[in-house]
């Protein structure tokens, strides 16, 4: 059982060497705010993904847009990829840590305030 395990985590490191990948951490954006924008660009071509986030008004599009172009330049640069036929196999939100605050309320009260923050992440691949 764990000469199985062993060779699986093996073959995932050879995948993922493949891939060109780039994440971003901390980011002050909603992790479901920002899912809105990340499920239009899944599965796209990687300049029709970067014209998408270009034109949409939304916080979280010039933070994705620079992660795309990050993932971009990691292919081109490092495993020596045409740029012309990668697409986005892989991009997601997860949660970060939450900043909690406290907001004054009437008659001397409070209520919390919960400030969330994302990891994004991204995977191109060739088609």
């Amino acid at each position: 059982m764990a000469s199985n395990t062993h060779k699986k985590g093996e073959l995932h490191q050879l995948r993922d060497e493949k891939r060109p990948h780039a994440h971003v951490k901390h980011i002050r954006i909603s992790p479901r705010k920002a899912r809105l924008i990340i499920d239009q660009v899944r599965g796209k071509d990687l300049e029709e993904a970067l014209a998408i986030l270009r034109l949409t008004p939304h916080a979280a599009s010039p933070v994705l847009f620079k992660l795309i172009q990050s993932a971009a330049a990691n292919a081109v640069n490092n495993l020596e990829m045409d740029r012309e036929g990668l697409y986005i196999a892989e991009i997601y939100a997860n949660p970060g840590p939450t900043l909690k605050r406290f907001m004054p309320k009437a008659r001397g009260s409070a209520s919390q305030l919960l400030l969330r923050t994302s990891h994004f992440s991204v995977v191109l691949d060739k088609r």
